[in-house]
């Protein structure tokens, strides 16, 4: 039988939202919602957190996470990158627990409006794929094809240029956001890459209500409305 392990990751500080995964949305932590939506999946063998502050790890155990290490100085910076974090919890977990996982879900506490079946139908299409990565998605509002500029050299010009000409932005190749919602990965595909485009990645697509991730004190304000 396949073991799957979910972690969840939040650091004590935070540049955008100042202590957002303390923050009040309809009464909860913003980090409640995330760790309801795993528990209640019931997709994973354990759901663990990684952090680097005790008070969050107090109040993610209060939630019905697992929690018995401090993430590392190197991995709580405002610039440490997201996949060594999880490779970190991983190797944890699997200490402690004494088991290797199969695969690996990682659930992003800035995105609650992700429903449970979110979480399932992921599983799930990333299994029938047989992908070695998952991610999610929306559809892009603004096209990098069409109506998304860069500067350059002192010049305006479009991010990617396509060999047809577009008029439209309907006749533009699709694109997606990444939501940062929800990642799967096989297990030796995670400890073995350093990004999410290495291997056979496929996209689970979700809906723009369900796509907020709280980046700012706006974010905020648009989720308590919504949740």
């Amino acid at each position: 039988m396949n073991s799957t392990l979910c972690t969840i990751c939040m650091r004590g500080g935070s540049q955008g939202v100042k202590n957002k995964n303390y923050r009040l949305i309809n009464g909860k932590p913003l980090m409640y919602y995330t760790i309801k939506q795993a528990v209640k999946s019931k997709l994973f063998e354990n759901i663990v957190v990684s952090t680097d502050s005790k008070k969050i790890l107090r109040y993610a155990k209060s939630y019905g996470a697992e929690g018995w290490f401090l993430r590392p100085k190197k991995l709580a910076s405002n610039l440490s990158p997201k996949i060594p974090v999880i490779k970190h919890a991983l190797r944890e977990s699997e200490i402690y627990y004494k088991k290797k996982y199969d695969y690996i879900v990682d659930l992003d506490v800035t995105s609650p409006l992700r429903k449970i079946d979110d979480i399932t139908k992921a599983f799930k299409f990333f299994l029938k794929k047989n992908a070695d990565i998952l991610i999610t998605g929306v559809r892009s509002k603004k096209n990098p094809y069409f109506n998304v500029v860069e500067k350059k050299n002192g010049k305006i010009k479009k991010v990617l240029g396509s060999e047809k000409k577009i008029s439209r932005r309907q006749d533009a190749p699709i694109t997606y956001d990444m939501n940062a919602s929800i990642y799967i990965w096989k297990r030796n595909i995670l400890l073995n890459s350093k990004s999410l485009y290495e291997s056979k990645t496929v996209l689970y697509e979700m809906p723009e209500s369900r796509s907020i991730d709280l980046d700012s004190n706006f974010d905020l304000k648009l989720l308590k409305l919504l949740i």
